[in-house]
C-alpha cells in the first residue's frame, strides 16, 4: 500500500502532473499530425479523396487514436488552468478556460470523427459525392474551431495576467495570440494563403496555438501549488 507521506499520494504531484498536461498535449499534436499525413485541399476530387481515406485508412486510424489521447490531455490541462487561476481568485477566467476546452475538445473529436468514419467504412463504398462534402464539413468545422481556440487563449492571458503570473509584456503576446486565432475563423478565400486549407489555416495558426500552450504550461509548473483538492 502506498503510504500517505509518499510522493505519488500527496495533493501537489498530481497538481504538478495535470500542469505538465500541456506539453504531452502539444506532443501527441505534432505525433498524430505526422502520422495523419497530409489532409486533402477543400474541394478535392472524389478519386483524391477515396484514394487518400482508402489507401491510408490503417494510418489515420492510428492517428486517430493519438488524437484522442492528445484531447484528454486538452482537457487535463485546462483544469489545471482553472485551478491555478481559481487559487489566486479570478476564477471566471478560470471558467472561461473550461468552457473552451470543452469546446475545442468537441469540435476535434467531431472532426476526429469524420475522419475515421471515412476511412474507416465510408470511402469503400465508393460514394463519388459524399465524400467532397464530408471534406468540405471538415474544413468548415476545422476554421470554426478557431474562435474557441482563441477564447481558451484569451482566458489563460487575461486570468494570468490578472492574477500576477505572467509580466505585461507575456500579455501582450497572448493578445495578439487572441487576434490572431480570431482572423484564423475568418479564412473563407477560395484557393490562397487565406483558404481554410490555406498555408495560415493549416500552418501558421495551430503553430501559434501550441506555443502559447508550451508558454502557459512553462507558468504553471513555476507556479507554486498552493491547492489540495487532489
Amino acid at each position: 500500500m502506498v503510504s500517505s507521506g509518499s510522493g505519488v499520494n500527496t495533493s501537489a504531484f498530481w497538481e504538478r502532473f495535470w500542469r505538465t498536461s500541456g506539453i504531452q498535449f502539444v506532443g501527441l499534436c505534432i505525433v498524430a499530425y505526422l502520422i495523419y499525413g497530409y489532409q486533402p485541399a477543400a474541394g478535392a476530387s472524389s478519386d483524391a479523396l477515396g484514394a487518400f481515406y482508402g489507401g491510408d485508412r490503417l494510418r489515420i486510424l492510428i492517428a486517430a487514436v493519438f488524437s484522442g489521447l492528445a484531447i484528454l490531455n486538452l482537457m487535463w490541462f485546462a483544469t489545471a488552468i482553472r485551478l491555478t487561476l481559481a487559487d489566486a481568485g479570478v476564477d471566471g477566467w478560470g471558467a472561461a478556460a473550461t468552457a473552451s476546452s470543452a469546446a475545442v475538445g468537441g469540435l476535434f473529436i467531431l472532426l476526429a470523427s469524420i475522419n475515421t468514419a471515412l476511412a474507416y467504412s465510408i470511402a469503400a463504398s465508393g460514394n463519388s459525392t459524399f465524400l467532397p462534402a464530408m471534406n468540405g464539413f471538415f474544413w468548415s468545422c476545422f476554421v470554426l474551431s478557431a474562435f474557441p481556440r482563441a477564447m481558451l487563449i484569451m482566458s489563460a492571458a487575461f486570468g494570468l495576467w490578472r492574477a500576477g503570473l505572467i509580466s505585461n509584456m507575456l500579455f501582450t503576446v497572448g493578445v495578439a495570440c487572441v487576434v490572431l486565432g480570431v482572423l484564423g475563423g475568418t479564412t473563407w478565400a477560395s484557393g490562397g494563403f487565406w483558404a481554410p486549407d490555406g498555408v495560415y489555416s493549416r500552418f501558421i495558426l495551430p503553430i501559434i496555438s501550441l506555443a502559447w500552450v508550451v508558454v502557459v504550461n512553462q507558468v504553471l509548473a513555476r507556479t507554486p501549488v498552493a491547492r489540495t483538492g487532489w
